[in-house]
């Protein structure tokens, strides 16, 4: 069962090796989705989702595509972003280096 125990836009569950899985309704208001920095590099890989983009600080978001893997620097700004009348959930397993 995913837990979302602090006041975040997403549920999650660790699954082990430095991975976590993670699910934003497609319910999330585009105010959660802030932009917000990590403090490790991380490869996200997109299980489930339709209508989502990642954008990364000084670029154009990135349609999200399911199966494909994408690299986010540490420290560097990110944010993910919603298309209007999304109708999915995003899945992903976050892998932190």
């Amino acid at each position: 069962m995913l837990k979302n125990k602090k006041k975040l836009p997403f549920k999650q569950k660790t699954l082990g090796d430095g991975q976590l899985l993670r699910e934003f309704s497609e319910a999330t208001s585009d105010e959660e989705l802030a932009w917000h920095r990590d403090r490790k590099d991380r490869e996200v890989t997109v299980i489930n989702g339709n209508g989502w983009y990642l954008q990364l600080d000084n670029m154009l978001p990135e349609h999200l595509e399911i199966g494909n893997t994408y690299k986010i620097p540490a420290r560097e700004y990110h944010r993910l972003v919603k298309t209007e009348g999304c109708s999915q959930n995003l899945t992903i397993i976050i892998k932190e280096n």
